[in-house]
């Protein structure tokens, strides 16, 4: 009981509002000045700066998961045949850029382990390119510092969808405004779709992410897909539902970031900076390389290839009106890969901990730990 009272005490409502208020103030601004996925960025910045301030605020997942359902819907709502076709025709080129991006973050985790002081297990799963919730995940069962391993997936998160909206917005796929959804009409048909949406939502948040990782973004994507495509029935998303989910995923990546994990993070967090960017570049250099394999531009093959997560890419994919077909059967397939992959990365990058001094240091003290 004591713990309840302390949640719902004035001060902890009082940071709620506050956080909520500086949220939607910073998504206004970002979306005024046209940053793609201002929607998204802002919130995740202002709940990064509550984080570190010790604000000791914790969305539930549950939320983070029916934003991450909203994104999955929304990636169906824009598939059509043609671009399913155009995926099914492509699997070859995709695969290969999968592999390359794979073999990059394997480097790039063994430069972790030689140079930056990471234990091979943690290094391997902090650099794997997925969905980070998952990864993570992941790599709690795998023995991994599940803190350590937070910390990298979401450093790189951050790292890419900035870098992702100012490449989309100075290069531009498209126009550069907010993708807004589909316009929601207040008839029996509108309302009809916007109940079905949420169905969709709803199974994949509880059924479908008890059977796979990242489910709650895989089930409604795939299901929205199949209703959507054979137009059995309508997916309607509104535009403050779009916003909402866009929030919800940012503020629970920013709140992450606590005191807490900057100092679990301090001795490697330049060493984990420069790998996201160097990481980031080189998957940047393949992108330029594959583009015209894949038959898209280069802003849809960056964010394709970029090592960010399926939900963060596809926003910033629709706020730019990139090619959203490959992003998503891109970012899908190697979050598939990885899943299969990920546990022999680890045990390869584990084999260079060994005879790094530097590793085994840092591993002993998180032991202790």
């Amino acid at each position: 009981m004591r713990i309840n009272r302390l949640h719902f005490s004035p001060l902890v409502l009082w940071r709620w509002l506050a956080l909520i208020a500086a949220c939607t103030i910073a998504s206004l601004l970002l979306q005024a000045l046209q940053m793609p996925a201002g929607a998204f960025i802002g919130p995740m910045a202002v709940a990064i700066l509550f984080g570190i301030s010790g604000m000791r605020l914790r969305l539930p997942r549950t939320l983070f998961k029916c934003g991450q359902g909203v994104v999955g819907c929304l990636i169906a709502q824009t598939m059509t045949l043609p671009i399913l076709l155009t995926i099914l025709q492509g699997w070859p080129v995709m695969l290969l850029a999968i592999a390359i991006t794979l073999l990059l973050s394997l480097l790039v985790g063994i430069g972790l382990v030689r140079y930056g002081g990471l234990p091979g297990t943690t290094a391997a799963w902090g650099t794997t390119p997925g969905a980070a919730a998952a990864m993570v995940a992941m790599a709690e069962e795998a023995n991994a510092d599940p803190r350590i391993v937070a910390a990298m997936q979401y450093v790189r998160v951050i790292c890419v969808v900035l870098v992702g909206a100012l490449v989309s917005h100075w290069l531009g796929a498209g126009d550069g405004q907010s993708h807004r959804g589909a316009p929601m009409q207040w008839t029996p048909s509108g309302i009809g779709g916007l109940g079905v949406s949420l169905a969709v939502i709803a199974l994949g948040v509880w059924v479908v992410d008890r059977l796979l990782p990242a489910g709650a973004l895989l089930g409604p994507m795939v299901i929205g897909t199949v209703l959507h495509v054979t137009q059995w029935v309508p997916i309607t998303l509104p535009g403050p539902l779009l916003q909402f989910a866009y929030a919800l995923i940012g503020v629970y990546v920013g709140l992450r970031f606590d005191r807490q994990t900057v100092r679990n993070v301090t001795h490697a967090f330049k060493w984990m900076l420069l790998a996201s960017l160097v990481l980031i570049a080189m998957c940047a250099l393949s992108a330029a390389a594959l583009f015209s394999l894949l038959k898209t531009d280069f802003v849809s093959a960056y964010l394709a290839t970029s090592p960010g997560g399926l939900d963060s890419m596809t926003i910033i994919a629709l706020d730019t009106h990139a090619d959203i077909g490959i992003v998503a059967a891109l970012q899908t397939l190697r979050l598939f890969t990885v899943i299969l992959v990920g546990p022999s990365m680890a045990r390869f990058i584990a084999r260079f901990a060994r005879s790094s001094p530097a590793s085994s240091v840092t591993g002993k003290q998180q032991h202790h730990q």
